[in-house]
């Protein structure tokens, strides 16, 4: 089954709904929503306070907002967001399963509730926000896009990043699939796995200060890498929706830079090569 042609999705004064809405890339997509599209939004975020804020923020824009506090990692608050999000407003033309957070270290020094946590978030955030929202957005028989935040880490790999890498790859595979049980029941949805590449975001910034100096170079160069070369919110927003509206289920805030990272993997895979440290990588700090 072909994608739905985009435009007979109703984004324009439709209904989005979006976790992690209350900062960086969630937030701008919020922002567009609204100011671009006239949509009505609901905002999912597990800060309270953060919340208030971007509603506040939208409400002056002249938006309609409705703001829920989720914890995405638990099924019962995805469920609770649907309920929420339906019983406002009817409908959902568009989700957005955005939230997701950053985690640097050795993977066998990493606590095991830090790992619990990053997938809970990343990869069960994702899992469970569909299975609360898909079943009532086929049933509507509206077309309408579901949109998970994977990244370029979702088709690459890095020292003191897997549990980050491998729940973005996990989310690509999901969109993938997902893709295709959609096709199977001809359900009118599309599907879009987005993969930003550096966007200035606090995903770094927020995390705390490693004490091994391998870690805390590493940080330091994410952290420089997205101040000084990282792309606005607003812009990927823009760009995001753009790829949207355009149909993609590939979407990319970096387009040839994904390109050629998917090139890269794909010669490494083909190869069935050993995964190496580029001898020159500032990563290989030994």
């Amino acid at each position: 089954m072909e994608f739905v042609a985009v435009e007979n999705v109703k984004l324009v004064g439709g209904v989005a709904v979006i976790t992690g809405a209350a900062s960086g890339i969630g937030a701008a997509m919020a922002r567009y929503a609204v100011q671009e599209l006239g949509m009505k939004v609901v905002l999912a975020d597990i800060s309270r306070a953060a919340l208030d804020r971007a509603s506040a923020e939208l409400a002056a824009l002249g938006g309609d907002v409705l703001s829920v506090a989720t914890d995405v990692s638990k099924p019962e608050a995805l469920d609770a967001l649907a309920d929420r999000a339906y019983g406002q407003y009817g409908q959902v033309n568009l989700l957005v399963n955005n939230a997701g957070i950053e985690l640097l270290g050795f993977s066998w020094e990493l606590p095991a509730s830090q790992w619990e946590q990053l997938l809970g978030v990343n990869i069960h955030g994702v899992v469970h926000g569909v299975r609360a929202f898909l079943p009532r957005m086929i049933a509507s028989a509206e077309p309408a896009i579901v949109a998970n935040l994977s990244s370029i880490a979702g088709i690459s790999i890095a020292p003191l990043q897997a549990s980050y890498v491998m729940s973005k790859h996990a989310v690509l595979a999901f969109s993938e699939c997902l893709q295709l049980e959609l096709a199977m029941k001809q359900a009118s949805i599309q599907v879009s796995a987005v993969l930003p590449g550096p966007v200035k975001t606090k995903i770094f910034a927020a995390l705390d200060e490693a004490t091994d100096p391998a870690v805390a170079e590493h940080h330091r160069q994410m952290v420089e890498l997205l101040d000084r070369n990282g792309m606005g919110p607003e812009e990927a927003a823009e760009t995001i929706f753009h790829q949207l509206q355009d149909g993609q289920f590939w979407v990319s805030t970096h387009p040839e830079l994904t390109r050629a990272m998917a090139q890269q993997r794909g010669h490494s895979l083909s190869c069935l090569a050993t995964p190496q440290l580029d001898a020159n990588s500032a990563f290989n700090l030994e």
